[in-house]
Order: structure tokens, then sequence, then C-alpha cells
């Protein structure tokens, strides 16, 4: 629910190592090695774990955050985002949001608030149902 799952990284030569860490993570969501509402380990928990700088983890992470891929709150950590559609990882992290986007952005947090407070995603689904079924009968 909401541990943190430390993914296994390995830092090669050539590519900057920021972009090593960022390319491997994305590819733990991605391919569903980590999950909506997990937390990543801190910033100096992963630097320390992989003996780099904490400002390459801090880069890697602020280009998942711009890309859609996680979410960072301020005090709790960082969590994993649902993964962004493909149109709105072309179209870059400066330009407005296709709006499918912005709802996928926001259930995604819904997902790991709730989750935090021990709910599921199924509780969750469930109680959205039931509202919108409350709202349209008004």
């Amino acid at each position: 629910m909401n541990t943190t799952r430390e993914p296994e990284l390995v830092l090669q030569g050539g590519a900057p190592i920021h972009r090593q860490i960022r390319d491997q993570i994305r590819t733990c969501i991605v391919s569903g090695l980590l999950h909506p509402g997990e937390q990543l380990p801190t910033l100096r928990a992963l630097a320390v774990g992989l003996s780099v700088n904490p400002n390459s983890i801090a880069r890697a992470y602020a280009r998942l955050e711009r890309e859609g891929f996680v979410t960072t709150e301020d005090g709790s950590g960082t969590f994993v985002a649902l993964p962004p559609t493909r149109s709105a990882r072309v179209s870059g992290p400066r330009r407005t949001l296709p709006p499918e986007h912005r709802l996928r952005r926001l259930c995604s947090r819904l997902l790991t608030l709730a989750s935090r407070q021990g709910y599921t995603a199924e509780e969750i689904i469930n109680t959205l149902m039931a509202l919108s079924h409350r709202r349209t009968s008004s």
C-alpha cells in the first residue's frame, strides 16, 4: 500500500547519472514493478544507496514529476503516479496538458491520498461509482 519500495537500479558509465536513474525508475513504473501510490525512497536514502550526489536524485525525481510519472508532496515524499498518456509525454512538460491527462493525474492523486488512509482501489472505485450514481439520480 504505502510502503517504500526501493527499485533495483544499476549505474553504468556513459549517460549522466540523473538520466540513468530517471530512465530506470520510469521503466519500473511502466513495466508495473512499481505501482501507483507506492512511495519511492527519499532523496537521501537513494543517494546513499547508490553512492551518488543527492542532487542527481532530485533532478531525476523532478523530471519524472514533470513527465507525470511521480508526484511529490512536501513532508510526505515522492509517490508513483499513473503513467501519462503517450500524447502527453510527446507534448512536453511546459505545454497545456490534454484533459484526459489532467484527469489521470487527478485520479492518481486521489488513489495516493486514499491509499495512505488505508483504502483499497476497489473501495475507492465503489465509492466513486456510488457518488456518481447519486449525483446523476438527483
